[in-house]
């Protein structure tokens, strides 16, 4: 299957554009819309978020994965393995965290895109790069050192919001691997208390959780949290007294 990671939004033809592309290059393909409404040109965000989501797609699936602020410059093109999984999209950080949680990665570099749009390489260089992958076609690229991949100084984790879906869930950047459990979590000066799940607090009372991602996500029982926190994407958050 290829799965597409991206910020291009529902609204208007990018979506709908790649897709055709696919569909024409690999008929049948099974093409699963995993995100397309990541915060737009925020790469950290989204670095956190793809290893999390991705480790539940079996080998082989390939992401086609855009979040390119750089569309157009001098930023390379790149195919990543991790743990038999494929990756292809631009060389700007998107695959650091990804790469740093990975047991076994290759990785290579796209050659510079010839005859295509200055504007839309996800159509152009990253789909039929990915529609190859999914042939089991050979990778068209050049193989690099790991240290290639840009901005691998980024932090393990992201305290701060990263994604608030439709029910006003925010989902943070941080692992709850690395909080103690029944921590106390402040936010806007609001301390949060751990639960396991939604039905174990009172409608209407904001807590936190280890979502199903293993991601640490702030929620309200029948509420939403992004009003009643007054959160944000980019909105930090500490261990109370931390």
């Amino acid at each position: 299957m290829i799965v597409l990671f991206t910020d291009f939004g529902v609204e208007g033809p990018y979506l709908g554009q790649v897709q055709a592309v696919l569909h024409q290059q690999v008929p049948g393909m099974p093409v699963i819309n995993l995100f397309s409404d990541l915060v737009p040109f925020d790469i950290q965000s989204a670095a956190s978020l793809l290893p999390a989501y991705a480790a539940w797609f079996p080998p082989a699936a390939v992401f086609l994965c855009v979040v390119d602020p750089g569309v157009g410059g001098v930023r390379p093109g790149v195919v990543v393995n991790a743990d038999a999984r494929w990756y292809v999209g631009p060389n700007e950080g998107l695959f650091a965290m990804l790469v740093r949680q990975s047991r076994k990665v290759e990785c290579w570099q796209l050659a510079e895109p010839d005859g295509v749009s200055a504007s839309f390489h996800g159509r152009d260089v990253f789909a039929p790069v990915a529609a190859q992958l999914a042939r089991g076609g050979d990778v068209p690229g050049v193989s690099v050192p790991i240290n290639c991949l840009a901005k691998q100084d980024w932090p393990d984790d992201l305290f701060r919001v990263i994604y608030i879906d439709r029910f006003g869930n925010a989902i943070t950047g941080a692992r709850a691997s690395a909080i103690a459990e029944g921590v106390l979590l402040e936010v806007n000066g609001q301390p949060v208390k751990m639960a396991r799940t939604f039905s174990d607090v009172p409608h209407g009372e904001a807590f936190w959780y280890v979502n199903a991602n293993g991601l640490v996500e702030f929620a309200v029982n029948r509420g939403r949290a992004d009003a009643v926190l007054g959160l944000k994407t980019g909105t930090a958050f500490n261990l109370q007294g931390g």
